[in-house]
């Protein structure tokens, strides 16, 4: 009989426990996700009932994530001399996804005149970019694996919704993120149905951590 007690208590205490780190890991994936701040927050936005619900139905899916960004002050900054180098914690957030096998890509602007196809256009800006990259270590591009897409016509530019329609139409069935610095574009993305996660944000890590988009797959 206390046996039996005793194991009746043993049992209510794990349930408890349990509880409580399925609602700390749902509140972690919802709180790092809502990229608005409470005081942009709009009724049934991001910061609403329908944001909190977008968390709960990625968390529900399975799907292989991919993980796309903006690049100029997202994962490089452009200095004052002109100069380029990786963001802090940029390149070793690269190096971390790629150890997983998460696939990532680029959505960024860049002048249609570049190039006929996304693949001149990417010739060409990594071109600008190496011209004047300052580090040891040179932007990851092979990490992109192709997955960089570019504005055909001044009307696709960002924040028109174009380029992440492209993406996830070559993107199948895969769960999508999306990253970048403005609130507008991570906005953007969200409405179309990307994780969205706004870097550079004061109180919260630099990207959205690796862990919770292998949550996502």
């Amino acid at each position: 009989m206390h046996k039996e007690k005793g194991y009746d208590t043993m049992n209510r205490s794990a349930s408890k426990k349990l509880r409580r780190v399925s609602l700390a890991l749902g509140a972690a994936l919802a709180s790092t996700v809502l990229c608005t701040t409470a005081s942009a927050a709009e009724p049934g936005g991001l910061g609403g009932v329908a944001g909190v619900d977008s968390v709960a139905r990625t968390v529900g899916e399975r799907a292989c994530p991919v993980v796309y960004f903006d690049l100029g002050e997202t994962l490089v900054h452009t200095a004052d001399d002109g100069s380029i180098t990786y963001r802090p914690g940029a390149a070793s957030y690269l190096r971390a996804l790629r150890e997983r096998h998460i696939r990532i890509g680029l959505i960024t602007n860049v002048p249609p005149s570049w190039g006929t196809t996304d693949a001149e256009r990417a010739a060409r800006l990594k071109k600008e970019v190496d011209a004047t990259w300052k580090g040891s270590a040179p932007f990851a591009w092979k990490d992109f694996d192709g997955r960089i897409l570019t504005p055909r016509t001044e009307a696709e530019r960002k924040p028109a919704p174009v380029l992440w329609q492209r993406a996830r139409a070559e993107s199948g069935p895969c769960r999508l993120v999306f990253q970048a610095e403005t609130t507008d574009e991570v906005k953007v993305a969200a409405s179309l149905g990307y994780v969205p996660y706004q870097v550079g944000q004061p109180h919260r890590p630099a990207f959205l951590p690796v862990e919770l988009i292998r949550l996502l797959g």
